[in-house]
């Protein structure tokens, strides 16, 4: 009985017990089917043994796969089928299975690993158990017998591999070892072709069982996934790359017209091409690589609707004519304010926009609310860089192959006339002692001052020769065709370069290219040559300074100096005078103009002879007599030696004329003047004292001292003999030489003075030191200099080859800008203002090479109110040096309070005021020498030098 018909037989009460006699019938009848077939199997024992093998196989494949079946049953009909199972007699059909029958003439065959390598058929590599199959060339099998004989897996088949007759010999992998060995060899064609059908003839059978099979009643049960780990293959890299994405920055595109030209008629009319230059242009079509780009996707839509377009019209009023009107104000008579003003709905107005109104009343008190920013947006801007540009940018550079590559830039000058045009001095880079040492060369070598252009970088303008190494030379601000330098060793030189002044004034590029009309034969060989200018004077050198001149100035042209010291008017308003300093301890006023008496010896050397070689007679006067007019000598107030000036300043400069209505020489004197130099000036002839000028000087030493002292020679009390007055005061501030010293453009008290490792801002009256001193740097300081148009911005040169730029109101204790400009170290800078918009710094560096850099705008244009904000903050300094003066002095009070008061208590306060005995000085003394004994032998014992025994005793 089926189990369907055991269903439809049995009741809701008793479905259980229906059951299980269905299933017990069921073994039943299993059990007598299974003896049938046993009975006819002994019956037949003819048949051939392998088709029994076969088709007991099939039985035991058709028996798992209902075992695998029935356990996915879940519920009482798995226990059902279970009890069949365990009483059917399956142990001996599935033992049978497992021990297939090989075919006749194949045979298992054990390959070792060496020979798998041998012939190529590596398990699960060369062979696996999806393609078990491999044919191997019998001469491979023979050879491998020739050459291993018995270690040759194939000799216990030796005989039948050499009766075989094809080339090939088939080998099976076997996976599951069935045969008892990895492999199975066929070792007759027969054999051979049997292997090789037996998998068709499998799936042919599978084929079959799976058309026998009966209809599957399995109930499956669903089990949801369980969530995995993601794991990258790739994908994600093929949907970013359909994904379209925006590589370009967008386009800001903003196109304005003036309201009044909207809707206004526009007429086209022809014109000839030749009437304007370039007036046809071709526009050939090209490839625009922009738009090249590969479209990975694309959409498009299209929508089926009309389009709407918007007209207007105007009608043209044809017949126009003038008309007028006239309205009177409407006004509301006393009467009728108040009763408005006392009504109600307007009191709830006043309340109600009160606050408004308010509030529109602070804005307007706080900015102004006319004010278009569009307008101003502009002001102050220009082509190069923008105003967060703070870097310096290189302009152009200098260099000559022949005069001045490696020698090294000792001064800078810009022509106070002609823009564009920049003058160096070069000198070798030698020590005193190399010098002594190459005397023959030094000699030889050109000292020269090169001018160049900005219409020509290649090749310098004008060369000026002179005597000896320039360490500084200056631009006469009257008569630039004047120029006055200072020698190495000591002699002041003069130039005169009128007869070359157009030269430094013609355009770029119109100096060596342009093209002249010279006949034939007359051509000048020497005209693209750099002319090379001799000096026409030259200081006697009994006179001059006994060191190198480090520092020379023009005067003023308001002003001059008589030999007295005292300032005058000049009435010429002409630079006739200079100062110079050198280390020599002096500082030399010079007079270029010709007295009375050389005057009419020249008018005589005139008549007689010429200056030799082309040179101007300008200064042919002061040819090797020129003399100082006054020495100042720069005498220390205590014994130990002069000051050594390096540079030097005074408070008046070029084009401030105020001192010519500051004062007259009427003034009577004052004592607390006298410091600032605002004394009375006797006056000397026609010329008229100038009272407004201070006769003091600020100059900086070789030993970083910064020295203040007057220039005008006073009666020494003790001598009776006119001589230099000792210095003010002098403070030593600098670690080393001091290379600069400036004073402000904007402020004529303000002082700049860089040397050594630091920097100092000095304020003239403040006689107690510096009002700010920069911390030690870790590079050396060369060179220092004041924006000329922002007060609070100075720029310092470091041996490094960079430049700090400093702004006093933006960082007082660090530069606010850091930038390298040079691989080489940096000698002299000077900034020059060019125009309203532009502004150049110069930078002569050790290898000969002049840098010009053009300062952005953030560091040349001056903030609004930037003067007062300097002015004040130095205020605040000057009144914080005097705070810290008047600290120093009440603790220097206190200190001698407490050690008079020590004093008294010991042995009274005579003893404290009386000066201590010769024994007590003489006790003082041998204790501080005991103590200086202990201490060396301290030392001396540390390095090893004496033994602890060596102990020295002083000497009674």
């Amino acid at each position: 009985m089926s189990d369907a018909e055991i269903k439809e037989v049995s009741s809701d009460g008793h479905k259980e017990e229906t059951e299980k006699n269905g299933d017990e019938n069921s073994a039943d009848s299993k059990e007598a089917a299974q003896t049938e077939e046993k009975e006819k199997d002994s019956s037949q024992p003819e048949m051939n043994a392998n088709t029994n093998a076969e088709e007991e196989s099939l039985d035991v494949k058709k028996a798992d796969k209902k075992t695998s079946k029935i356990k996915s049953k879940p519920g009482k009909k798995e226990s059902k089928v279970l009890k069949e199972d365990i009483n059917e007699p399956v142990g001996e059909p599935l033992e049978e299975a497992n021990t297939e029958v090989l075919p006749e003439n194949v045979f298992p065959l054990f390959m070792t690993s060496k020979t798998q390598e041998i012939y190529n058929c590596k398990c699960d590599e060369d062979v696996t158990e999806e393609n078990p199959f491999k044919f191997i060339p019998k001469s491979d099998i023979l050879e491998d017998m020739r050459l291993r004989a018995a270690v040759c897996d194939f000799h216990p088949f030796k005989q039948q591999i050499l009766d075989y007759p094809g080339e090939d010999v088939l080998i099976v992998y076997d996976y599951e070892f069935k045969h008892g060995q990895n492999f199975i060899v066929a070792l007759t064609e027969e054999a051979k072709e049997l292997l090789l059908k037996a998998p068709e003839g499998e799936e042919g059978e599978a084929e079959e069982e799976g058309e026998e099979e009966e209809e599957d009643d399995t109930v499956y049960m669903y089990i949801p996934p369980e969530p995995k780990d993601w794991v990258s293959l790739g994908s994600e890299k093929e949907i970013e790359e359909s994904i379209v994405k925006e590589t370009r920055r967008k386009l800001k595109v903003s196109v304005k017209r003036i309201r009044r030209e909207f809707g206004a008629p526009v007429q086209f009319s022809d014109r000839n091409v030749g009437d304007v230059k370039d007036g046809a242009v071709d526009c050939t079509s090209y490839d625009d690589h922009n738009f090249d780009i590969k479209r990975i996707e694309l959409d498009k839509a299209v929508q089926a609707i009309s389009e709407q377009v918007t007209e207007g019209t105007q009608t043209d009023w044809k017949y126009p004519r003038n008309a007028n009107t006239q309205t009177y104000p409407r006004e509301y008579t006393e009467d009728e304010q108040a009763a408005l003003v006392a009504t109600k709905e307007c009191s709830d107005f006043v309340h109600e926009v009160a606050f408004d109104f308010h509030q529109a009343l602070q804005q307007n008190e706080i900015m102004n609310v006319f004010y278009v920013d569009w307008v101003h947006l502009g002001d102050g801007d220009d082509a190069f860089g923008s105003k967060a540009d703070n870097h310096l940018k290189e302009y152009q550079s200098f260099t000559d192959l022949q005069f001045s590559k490696d020698k090294m830039i000792t001064c800078i000058q810009w022509h106070p006339t002609i823009k564009g045009v920049v003058a160096t001095s070069v000198a070798e880079k030698l020590s005193f002692d190399q010098r002594i040492d190459n005397a023959a060369k030094v000699i030889m070598t050109p000292s020269l001052i090169l001018i160049w252009s900005f219409a020509d970088p290649i090749h310098p303008q004008l060369i000026l020769e002179a005597p000896d190494d320039i360490f500084s030379f200056a631009f006469n601000p009257t008569d630039p065709n004047h120029i006055v330098g200072g020698c190495l060793n000591g002699q002041i030189v003069m130039w005169d370069i009128a007869a070359h002044a157009d030269r430094l004034k013609q355009q770029r590029g119109s100096n060596r290219n342009k093209k002249r009309t010279v006949l034939p034969g007359f051509e000048d060989p020497n005209a693209l040559k750099t002319p090379i200018v001799r000096y026409c004077a030259v200081s006697s050198i009994e006179h001059s300074h006994k060191a190198p001149v480090t520092d020379i100035q023009w005067l003023p042209d308001h002003m001059q100096i008589n030999k007295m010291g005292v300032p005058q008017e000049n009435a010429s308003l002409q630079c006739t005078q200079l100062l110079s300093c050198a280390t020599d301890h002096c500082v030399m006023l010079w007079d270029t103009k010709a007295s009375k008496i050389h005057a009419t010896a020249m008018y005589d050397e005139k008549k007689k002879s010429q200056q030799p070689s082309g040179v101007p007679d300008t200064f042919k006067h002061l040819d090797l007599t020129w003399k100082p007019l006054l020495r100042v000598t720069l005498s220390k107030s205590e014994p130990g030696g002069d000051h050594a000036p390096t540079k030097f300043s005074i408070q008046e400069r070029q084009g401030d004329r105020s001192a010519l209505t500051s004062g007259t020489e009427n003034r009577e004197a004052d004592v607390t003047q006298t410091m600032q130099g605002g004394f009375h000036k006797p006056s000397s002839g026609k010329e008229r004292t100038l009272q407004g000028v201070k006769t003091y000087v600020y100059v900086g030493t070789e030993d970083g001292e910064i020295v203040y002292a007057d220039w005008m020679p006073q009666k020494d009390q003790d001598t009776g003999k006119i001589q230099t007055p000792k210095p003010a005061y002098y403070h030593v501030t600098h670690d080393g030489p001091v290379v600069s010293m400036q004073r402000s453009p904007f402020f004529k008290d303000v002082l700049l003075s860089v040397g050594g490792w630091t920097l100092a801002l000095w304020k003239e009256g403040v006689s107690s030191g510096p009002i700010l001193e920069s911390s030690a740097c870790n590079v050396k300081l060369s060179c220092a200099a004041w924006s000329p148009t922002r007060p609070g911005v100075f720029f310092v040169a470091k041996v490094d080859g960079s430049v700090d730029v400093w702004d006093l109101l933006d960082k007082t204790h660090e530069p606010a800008l850091t930038q390298s400009v040079s691989p080489t170290a940096i000698m002299q800078i000077y900034p020059f203002q060019v125009t309203q918009k532009q502004q150049l710094i110069a930078v002569g560096d050790i290898a000969g090479t002049l840098h010009i850099l053009e300062i952005p705008w953030s560091l040349r244009q001056a903030t609004p109110n930037e003067t007062t904000s300097v002015a004040n903050y130095i205020e605040r300094e000057v009144k914080r040096r005097a705070f810290v003066v008047e600290r120093w002095n009440f603790r220097e009070k206190e200190k001698r309070e407490i050690e008079a008061e020590v004093k008294k208590k010991a042995g009274g306060m005579a003893a404290a005021m009386a000066p201590p005995t010769e024994e007590e000085k003489e006790l003082r003394l041998r204790q501080e020498y005991e103590a200086y004994l202990n201490e060396e032998h301290t030392f001396l014992r540390e390095l090893g030098i004496v033994q602890d025994e060596e102990i020295p005793l002083p000497a009674a």
